[in-house]
């Protein structure tokens, strides 16, 4: 990747990003209403985030994770979820969710996911969990296209 400027799309169409921030804010009750707490949110945003390979989302919600109480370790196995033992049945078939949206052109939701996913979560967690994930591959798109930098914290010796 070039360190060629890009249009900032948040910046160049204003009413278009406030549109999509509301949107989110919409989905965000949604979510709530649904039973679908805050850690379960950001956990499943930062694995979209990184499927898409966007890292100015992931800085965002891992940073809204940890304020969740999300912990370092947690955080680390977001990525190897599957070979990992630290997430709850409900997470796992949330990052499983995050996955089949994330890469929903290659086989939509296929069905086997469909089935386990909708075994483990209510209708209204899926609803809740699915409209989450269709606003973070939209935020990740407009980030992404922007290449929205993501600057070290702290200044490494």
């Amino acid at each position: 990747m070039t360190d060629e400027a890009r249009v900032h799309l948040s910046r160049s169409a204003p009413d278009a990003y406030r549109a999509l921030e509301a949107f989110s804010k919409t989905v965000g009750a949604v979510a709530s209403d649904s039973g679908i707490e805050p850690r379960l949110r950001e956990l499943v945003q930062i694995h979209a985030s990184q499927l898409n390979g966007c890292s100015f989302c992931v800085r965002v919600h891992v940073d809204r994770a940890v304020a969740a109480g999300v912990t370092a370790d947690e955080i680390a196995q977001v990525a190897v979820w599957r070979d990992s033992g630290v997430f709850t049945d409900r997470e796992r078939a949330a990052l499983e969710l995050a996955e089949a949206f994330t890469f929903i052109s290659e086989d939509g939701i296929p069905d086997e996911v469909y089935d386990h996913v909708g075994g483990i979560l209510s209708e209204k967690e899926y609803v809740g969990l699915s409209w989450i994930l269709v606003a973070i591959n939209a935020f990740n798109r407009v980030a992404i296209a922007g290449r929205y930098a993501v600057p070290a914290r702290e200044a490494r010796a």
